[in-house]
């Protein structure tokens, strides 16, 4: 099993280490870092938290945000976290100035809200029912975070806090509002592997 992790910015390095982690019990795998198109020759994917309008135009750049959408659109496992979540939605506003141009994947029938509960200093921690995806509750970060405002189609809500939905999944999309490679628990990215390995 291999599972890349977008690496231009945000926690990447801390998702790696979450996977790894997993891998260790579930057997043999590895981590790449992925920058570029050809890192795309991958299991499964993550798409890690940081400035989504900043990862959006990197990836642009670099050519991979055209491949990356095919990819995911034709079945690649992905997990977003934060940043990922707002990447991979199709619908995106922002809190204080609305509508917000910027460069997406957008393959998730979902409606996101950027910096819903305000700016840095606005960030908590929180206890979360996974009860979903059998993980109980659990503590995690929620950092600038944004908030998934409405899901449609396939796509359905895993897991809420104060009736807004903070992790979400369309098939072999999976995103949350949190960051789940901050806390003390792989729940959310066991949960990911076995999407990548069914």
């Amino acid at each position: 099993m291999k599972i890349g992790v977008l690496a231009y910015q945000g926690s990447f390095e801390e998702h790696a280490l979450q996977v790894r982690r997993v891998l260790q019990k579930i057997g043999k795998g590895e981590v790449i870092q992925v920058k570029k198109p050809k890192d795309l020759d991958v299991d499964g994917i993550i798409i890690p938290g940081g400035e989504s309008t900043t990862i959006g135009q990197v990836a642009q750049k670099m050519g991979l945000l055209d491949p990356l959408k095919e990819k995911i659109s034709q079945g690649l496992p992905v997990l977003g976290t934060c940043a990922g979540a707002i990447m991979l939605s199709k619908e995106v506003r922002d809190a204080k100035i609305g509508k917000k141009d910027q460069p997406l994947i957008g393959v998730m029938d979902a409606s996101i809200i950027r910096n819903f509960y305000g700016r840095q200093r606005e960030s908590f921690e929180a206890t979360i029912n996974l009860e979903e995806i059998e993980g109980g509750h659990q503590r995690f970060v929620f950092i600038r975070a944004p908030a998934i405002l409405k899901v449609w189609g396939k796509a359905k809500a895993l897991a809420s806090l104060n009736d807004v939905i903070v992790m979400a999944q369309e098939d072999q999309i999976i995103t949350t509002t949190f960051h789940p490679e901050l806390s003390g628990t792989t729940i959310v990215h066991e949960y990911f592997l076995e999407a990548v390995k069914r």
